[in-house]
């Protein structure tokens, strides 16, 4: 995505895809937090607040809605796995 600097001349400037500098692959697929609670069986708004407590990683889009890249959810459910076998086997 480019964006241009309105009537000055300047040239486009490349917006990187992930503002907060984690290296996403180009396959990356986004999903909608509804999407992310339907995987962990949960309400969207619990997804929101993993998302505000730093328990999972989400983006922005332009218009400010959460997007999660399928590689962190895939992460946390592996996480969430192994965090489970481990309590099971105390």
């Amino acid at each position: 995505m480019l964006r241009r600097a309105p009537l000055l001349g300047i040239p486009p400037v490349p917006i990187p895809h992930n503002p907060k500098g984690r290296t996403a692959m180009k396959d990356d697929e986004l999903l909608m937090p509804s999407q992310v609670a339907r995987i962990f069986h949960v309400d969207p708004k619990t997804v929101t607040r993993w998302a505000r407590a730093g328990k999972i990683s989400s983006i922005r889009t332009l218009g400010g809605h959460r997007r999660f890249y399928r590689s962190e959810v895939e992460r946390a459910i592996a996480e969430a796995l192994d965090d489970s076998e481990r309590q099971a086997s105390l």
